[in-house]
């Protein structure tokens, strides 16, 4: 069995096209308005900057605009939390992302829950989470959103599987297990710590690998047939997920890179757009 290659570059590159569209209708019905996205880069770490530079290329792209703000290392919480009431308060600013992670002296949890629902297009607060999770209206967690647009895309029976999602992260692993209870799948959640990892993961039809460590999950553990989805990315091009072995045996698997990668940036930027549409159209 040759595996189908669930390819996320290729999917955000055709929903690019398809928002670049869109952009250019709202520009065109309101007078030249465009969704923006304010991004919030506190201090400078490099990789942070990498990613807040690429979503904001990804803006441009599409032909919408990015607000870009950037705040010293020293920053306090109170002077972050007044930055965002700041942008909630704006009414051309349609989404707000808060690079993760911030300095530690920041308590970064009371700065996301700081966002506006309406404008939380990377999915981040608490309350965005207990309406996904409750089946109400709210913008779901960027990576895992990605995921269930890429499954969604290749026509990934989800209903009645039963998928193993490896990690607890609060804007990864829960958001991911919550949204595939959502599709009726039934959800086990693992971690590092599960005893006898092997053996949930073996009864699995849906394998997520979320645990952020290099090849955590073997090969031989994941049964032949099943959908292999590898949110990890570590040096030298590995995911969470021993995936070589398994390309020959699976049904359908993320590549890495260039699987779950390309589709958390271009989650955002869709829900970016959509929320563009609802306030200025």
């Amino acid at each position: 069995m040759t595996a189908l290659v669930l390819d996320g570059k290729a999917l955000a590159q055709k929903t690019e096209q398809e928002l670049t569209a869109r952009v250019a209708e709202l520009k065109a019905k309101s007078g030249g308005q465009t969704p923006i996205l304010a991004t919030i880069l506190v201090g400078g770490d490099p990789a942070s900057a990498t990613y807040v530079k690429m979503k904001g290329n990804a803006c441009t792209r599409i032909g919408m605009d990015s607000l870009k703000v950037e705040m010293p290392e020293e920053t306090t919480t109170d002077e972050l939390l007044a930055k965002i009431e700041e942008l909630n308060a704006n009414p051309n600013v349609h989404g707000i992302l808060l690079q993760h992670p911030v300095p530690e002296q920041i308590d970064e949890r009371a700065c996301f829950d700081a966002i506006a629902l309406e404008k939380d297009v990377d999915g981040v607060t608490c309350l965005g989470f207990g309406r996904m999770s409750m089946g109400e209206e709210a913008y779901g967690c960027a990576t895992p959103k990605g995921i269930m647009r890429l499954l969604e895309a290749y026509n990934i029976d989800i209903a009645g599987k039963h998928a193993v999602v490896v990690g607890r992260s609060p804007i990864l692993g829960k958001p991911m297990a919550m949204m595939l209870l959502g599709a009726n799948a039934t959800v086990t959640i693992c971690h590092s710590r599960t005893q006898n990892l092997a053996d949930h993961i073996r009864q699995a039809d849906i394998v997520v690998g979320a645990v952020g460590k290099p090849e955590f999950i073997k090969a031989e553990w994941i049964k032949d047939g099943a959908v292999v989805v590898d949110a990890g990315y570590h040096p030298g091009g590995v995911g969470d997920i021993e995936l070589e072995p398994l390309k020959e045996r699976v049904a359908a698997y993320t590549p890495v890179p260039g699987g779950v990668g390309p589709m958390t940036i271009n989650t955002l930027i869709y829900q970016s757009v959509d929320s563009g549409e609802r306030k200025i159209g």
